[in-house]
């Protein structure tokens, strides 16, 4: 995978589907769905953003993303519940190391959705395409230390634990200890064909 074609996979971004969540580009039509969560300190406390101030800022942010897919370099999907079609969260790709083929993944969800499994469905599709579409090796999660619920969904991924990087980055003026787990693509499709 070379960055000329995630450049062309990601300037038309694909909807992705899973059983219960559709995953598509963010529009500005969801900034009040965002907002309902990204204002949270609780949500931002280990993400390296700060909560945002007002609904106006989130549509700013959403006509921001919506430039930067036009460009193809943004790969983070908004996740929609089929249910109720409100934008509960976001998960995709925060980064990719073209030389080494690999992919960092990273996902948020609104605290009413936590314990229902959408964070690790949404994860999973997301690899799956990681792997299968963009024929990346490697796919890793990096998270703050204490950030329980992170860690857990990265188990549920099938992902080894790697270790943890002390004082690994400067995040709102505070050092904080960045944790590793991946997956490698054999490891994914070996967990796949298991499972059906």
């Amino acid at each position: 995978m070379n960055r000329e074609e995630i450049v062309r996979m990601f300037s038309e971004m694909p909807t992705l589907e899973t059983e219960r969540l559709t995953l598509r580009p963010m529009k500005v039509s969801d900034a009040e769905d965002m907002y309902r969560y990204a204002k949270r300190l609780d949500v931002t406390e280990y993400l390296l953003w700060c909560p945002h101030p007002s609904q106006s800022y989130t549509e700013k942010y959403l006509r921001y993303i919506e430039q930067r897919y036009r460009l193809g370099d943004f790969y983070d999907w908004a996740v929609v519940d089929k249910e109720s079609g409100h934008m509960i969260g976001t998960c995709g790709f925060t980064r990719f190391d073209c030389p080494h083929n690999i992919g960092e993944i990273g996902y948020v969800l609104s605290p009413e959705f936590h314990g229902k499994g959408f964070g690790t469905e949404a994860a999973s599709r997301v690899l799956a395409f990681g792997f299968e579409a963009l024929g990346l090796h490697r796919i890793e999660v990096k998270f703050m230390e204490g950030n329980a619920a992170s860690f857990h969904v990265a188990e549920k991924l099938g992902m080894t634990f790697e270790g943890y990087r002390r004082d690994g980055m400067l995040v709102k003026g505070r050092y904080r200890t960045i944790g590793t787990s991946a997956i490698l693509s054999e490891e994914f499709f070996a967990r796949k064909r298991k499972t059906s």
